[in-house]
């Protein structure tokens, strides 16, 4: 038996060396419906790099970083498939394990272009949003049964070209895993316009979110329009936003 599973981690070791990294393309662009893709790729699926895209549902590019891997061999002989990443603008590599069943990321510390936001909801394109994107994911695992774990993201400085106003404000996203849905939370760190909001995602990656902006009373002529553009203005003068 023991020979049998050092045979089985040797083929799975020569399939990882001689595979070639466009595999990864294929596989990204299946599983996200063509929303992610890795394009100018370069070695194998043990070692390689590439551009890591997010793309539009047309196929233009929306956001693009530069992307290294490596797997981490020692992982085999426990039964995971062990890959460290390492974005181009990320001072820290990313772990991911992938397990029967689960797929776990440990230690993600990434900077990104507000763009990225727009990236994952298409109904914010159109706000040409700006500032910078902070993700922390200190230990979040996907299984079978559901989501474990939490994310952390702050839009620090964030802004859109329509508007005058800037910056609009900082604010935190927090996502927690609590079984089969993730239950998410948005608040507002400081800013004229305040955004308090909360909904779920679930694994299958259908979200449903609500939130409601308020606006300083000084900054209501400047920024009532913009509101208006993505959101429903209620009776006592604030707005709701729905992403789904």
């Amino acid at each position: 038996m023991r020979l049998v599973l050092l045979g089985l981690i040797a083929y799975a070791c020569a399939l990882l060396i001689t595979a070639p990294a466009g595999l990864l393309d294929q596989g990204l662009s299946s599983a996200s419906n063509g929303r992610l893709r890795l394009s100018e790729a370069q070695g194998g699926l043990w070692s390689g790099a590439g551009r890591l895209e997010v793309r539009s549902t047309s196929g233009r590019a929306l956001l693009g970083e530069g992307l290294r891997w490596h797997v981490l061999p020692g992982q085999l002989l426990q039964g995971r498939l062990a890959i460290e990443l390492q974005l181009e603008h990320s001072a820290n590599a990313i772990m991911i394990s992938l397990g029967p069943g689960r797929v776990e990321i440990l230690a993600a510390d990434i900077n990104l272009p507000a763009a990225a936001l727009s990236a994952a909801q298409t109904k914010l394109v159109p706000l040409q949003l700006t500032g910078e994107v902070l993700l922390r994911i200190k230990q979040l695992a996907i299984a079978s049964g559901g989501w474990t774990g939490t994310v952390t993201l702050q839009w620090r400085h964030a802004g859109s070209a329509l508007t005058k106003v800037y910056p609009l404000g900082d604010y935190e996203l927090e996502l927690a895993g609590q079984g089969a849905a993730a239950q998410i939370k948005l608040v507002t760190l400081s800013g004229p316009l305040q955004l308090d909001g909360k909904g779920s995602l679930s694994q299958g990656g259908q979200l449903a979110f609500a939130a409601i902006a308020r606006i300083d009373p000084n900054f209501r002529a400047l920024l009532e329009p913009l509101m208006r553009l993505i959101a429903v203005e209620r009776g006592d003068g604030s707005f709701e936003l729905q992403l789904i």
